[in-house]
């Protein structure tokens, strides 16, 4: 799946309820506290793949580690810090190996085609 699929809304609330074994509730619930922001249209929230894996996460980290929902915000929080900076690391990376071929492109030329 390409990354802008993964954010079209495609979900209605009881399929993900069911999807995950939550309770509609639960998911409003997470909604209220602002861990999910599903997409609306009129009364009917639709959920993208995205916020149901960022849903599956927060069941985990609930049900399996025990993880109260103040925690979950704050491990939500880190993770899209880690996941901006990872995304500059590349591009920086990217930047660098660019430069480095540029670099190497001039030394060849001036080695081989320059007298």
């Amino acid at each position: 799946m390409e990354p802008r699929d993964r954010k079209q809304p495609l979900f209605m609330i009881s399929v993900v309820s069911r999807m995950l074994g939550v309770h509609p509730q639960t998911l409003r619930l997470y909604e209220r506290e602002g861990l999910v922001t599903p997409q609306r249209t009129k009364r009917t929230r639709l959920y993208s793949q995205e916020d149901v894996e960022r849903l599956a996460m927060i069941v985990r980290l609930t049900r399996e580690l025990g993880v109260n929902r103040a925690g979950v915000d704050i491990i939500l929080r880190l993770r899209h810090r880690l996941e901006v900076m990872q995304q500059e690391v590349d591009e920086m990376m990217q930047f660098l190996e660019e430069d480095l071929r540029h670099d190497f492109m001039e030394r060849f030329k001036r080695l081989f085609f320059e007298e």
